[in-house]
């Protein structure tokens, strides 16, 4: 089954973002991709809370969430929406994965679980916990061949979440991404070829990247790992773009068979 990973960098308003977002989704799906990622904050990247919160609307009611889900009808494929900023039903925020099917129809959703508050070495201060309420739940699904264990971004962190995705049946891990450019150059790919090797699965990482309308700058370099860590493909850059790449469900079961982690695990106490 082919895959296509968008790399963007989102503008400041929904309105923009879609017209940013759609032409890439088109070109991947041309090339032949049957399920396509985007990366997190596919709808909107603003800074400023004051500014983003009154375009904050419900998954359902989100301009570009309500395009992509045409999109997918249209076009015939899978759609992960890699992240969406919405509004929840309690009037809190979050930071929301959606898988679409070909129908249009919204499949499944996840909710960030791990919040990035951190003080950069660089000055930055971050504090997504201000802003989003993290999910409690972990999700895999079912689209078309694959089996998707979902995350976001800071996610990748957490190795114990992949493992319990692997666990659950994922095949597949999907890591849609916004990292800063400090943590991105050092850590981006080792993590992500990490996550796959422990867990014998592939994992899809579309990124943003570059410098940003609202002033902040993010490292790009999708990349797609294959579950014995090979990078089966990547973009060496911050520009918005696309990467297809065929996945072969049998590498999952080969990588797994000649290392058994999964299986092999055990539990232990700490004295």
């Amino acid at each position: 089954m082919k895959v296509g990973l968008i790399q963007t960098r989102t503008p400041a308003t929904p309105q923009a973002a879609l017209s940013h977002v759609l032409p890439l989704v088109r070109e991947a799906a041309g090339q032949g991709a049957r399920l396509i990622v985007t990366p997190e904050g596919t709808n909107v990247l603003q800074r400023d809370r004051s500014v983003l919160w009154p375009m904050l609307r419900a998954l359902e009611d989100d301009p570009v969430v309500r395009g992509l889900r045409e999109a997918a009808c249209e076009l015939g494929v899978w759609i992960l929406i890699g992240s969406a900023l919405v509004l929840r039903a309690d009037g809190k925020a979050a930071n929301r994965a959606a898988l679409i099917s070909p129908d249009g129809a919204l499949i499944a959703t996840y909710d960030k679980m791990h919040m990035f508050d951190v003080d950069l070495p660089t000055g930055q201060r971050i504090r997504e916990s201000e802003a989003y309420e993290p999910g409690d739940r972990a999700v895999v699904v079912q689209a078309g061949d694959l089996k998707l264990g979902l995350s976001i971004c800071y996610d990748l962190r957490f190795p114990a979440l992949f493992r319990a995705l692997a666990a659950a049946g994922a095949q597949v891990l999907t890591v849609p991404s916004a990292f800063t450019r400090p943590t991105g150059e050092a850590h981006w790919e080792v993590l992500l070829r990490a996550r796959a090797i422990e867990t014998g699965s592939f994992v899809l990482a579309p990124a943003q990247g570059g410098e940003h309308e609202d002033g902040r700058a993010t490292w790009g370099r999708s990349m797609i790992v294959g579950p014995w860590g090979q990078v089966v493909g990547h973009l060496d850059h911050d520009e918005p773009g696309v990467l297809v790449a065929a996945l072969d469900l049998e590498d999952v079961a080969k990588a797994r068979q000649a290392i058994p982690a999964l299986k092999n695990a055990r539990e232990f106490q700490l004295p």
